[in-house]
């Protein structure tokens, strides 16, 4: 049986591994459009602050056991009545590849917004092992002493910490009223404070209308809907992502959630044979119980697995997605999963949320921090719906943000939450963790606004 997987990043991989493991006689081919196999996305901002200098790091392994990797070819089509799928290298030219099973793992490229001066020289996206060293010679040859980031998401922010730990002046332009949208308001404003408070200039409720050369021959020029300039000597764009469908879609895959390949929980897609997974696919909401489209590389790896597994003959199901993520931004961490109270509500849950502000540890021990929890829970059956922490990065917000998705995933109740055994020393937390002093103040709030 010959399984062929076109993409090689977090799904593409995890899937030739898993079949490969499970079946070594199993013939795997990974048609990779770059020669970057399995590379981290995520770990592009680290390589371009300096952080993690050598960008072998990010992409460390060329070589798989019992997979073969077609480097630098790309799938041009998909002939799903044939199984066949037609590549071309840079070399090699044009040829045709037959599979007993196909799995799509393309993943998702960056929204390139209509944007008059995108193409300048000095402009860039950021998506690809290549994305990144266009900039890093940029930055290297060019020595901009400033940046303008339009977009103020995960990618954005990083990119901010990354650019001022190489000592530009940096302005992040967001059009919604805060940074992070994903988290409520009132923590992007926590957010907001910490990048000005690093030389950040943020500018929010503001839209990149068009880019420009200005001064100098490295100058640019980024104005906004109402005719406001910002200059700078390098501009990068982060407005998140799309699925990258296209392929899929040609060949007659049915797109469901912002045209993202349409699978069933076995990450089977509606073609014979074809399996689908990573960014480029719809994902399972576990809480919400339907498809929405959740880019994240931990949910590609998961994904990539099963159908890797179900592509030779398993029957295993995605167990779905939380949504859950962090991000680091300079000395603070924001994360969430589940749903914010505005999700809840249109989810239709009886949705309230509740904030408090403690420390980390006790406060006796040398180095408490402050740390805000927002959780949000449904007052009818007392379930916990959603959760919002930042804090300092030495505070385990990621650690304990993953305690609340792992109660999320299994259903539990605010009250089943606080009865957990959770580990306690002076040093690392209290008697009653952060985690439950937060659910205690929600079933409190509850308590009072239900009577009420």
């Amino acid at each position: 049986m010959h399984l062929l997987i076109i993409g090689g990043s977090d799904a593409g991989i995890s899937a030739a591994l898993r079949a490969h493991e499970l079946d070594p006689n199993v013939e795997i081919t990974v048609v990779l459009a770059d020669a970057f196999p399995n590379y981290s996305i995520c770990g592009l901002p680290f390589f371009l602050s300096g952080e993690t200098p050598d960008w072998r790091s990010l992409a460390h392994r060329t070589e798989f056991d019992g997979i073969r990797l077609l480097s630098n070819h790309t799938a041009e089509a998909v002939d799903a009545s044939a199984k066949t799928v037609h590549v071309r290298g840079r070399e090699d030219g044009a040829k045709a590849l037959h599979y007993d099973r196909l799995i799509i793992a393309t993943g998702a490229v960056p929204v390139r917004p209509d944007l008059p001066g995108i193409s300048l020289p000095g402009v860039h996206l950021l998506h690809t092992m290549e994305d990144s060293f266009a900039v890093q010679q940029w930055l290297s040859e060019r020595s901009p002493r400033s940046a303008v980031i339009v977009g103020g998401g995960y990618i954005g922010l990083e990119m901010a910490d990354a650019l001022t730990h190489r000592g530009l002046k940096v302005t992040v332009i967001e059009r919604t009223a805060t940074v992070l949208p994903t988290v409520d308001p009132d923590l992007g404003r926590v957010l907001e404070e910490e990048l000005r408070q690093r030389g950040v200039e943020v500018m929010t409720d503001r839209s990149a209308t068009g880019i420009e050369r200005a001064g100098d021959v490295h100058g640019l020029s980024v104005t906004d809907q109402q005719g406001r300039k910002v200059t700078a000597n390098l501009v990068l764009v982060a407005l998140g992502v799309r699925p990258a469908s296209e392929l899929a879609a040609a060949a007659g895959a049915e797109l469901g959630v912002r045209k993202a390949i349409r699978v069933t929980r076995r990450m089977q897609t509606n073609l014979p044979d074809v399996f689908a997974a990573g960014d480029c696919v719809e994902t399972w909401h576990r809480l919400l119980e339907r498809p929405a489209y959740l880019p994240l590389g931990t949910t590609a790896h998961k994904q990539g697995r099963i159908a890797g597994e179900n592509a030779i003959g398993g029957d295993r199901e995605f167990a779905g997605s939380l949504g859950s993520q962090a991000v680091k931004l300079f000395d603070l961490v924001a994360a969430r999963t589940g749903l914010l109270e505005r999700e809840a509500l249109d989810a239709g849950f009886d949705a309230a949320t509740t904030e408090i502000q403690t420390w980390d540890h006790k406060v006796y021990y040398p180095g408490a921090r402050r740390l805000r929890l927002r959780i949000t829970g449904d007052r009818r059956s007392g379930r916990l719906l959603g959760a919002q922490l930042v804090g300092h990065c030495q505070s385990e917000i990621a650690k304990r943000t993953d305690i609340f998705a792992a109660a999320l995933f299994h259903g539990m109740t605010m009250e089943a939450l606080n009865d957990l055994d959770l580990t306690y020393t002076p040093p690392l937390s209290s008697p009653w963790d952060p985690v439950q002093m937060a659910v205690q103040a929600w079933t409190s709030h509850a308590s009072m606004t239900t009577q009420s």
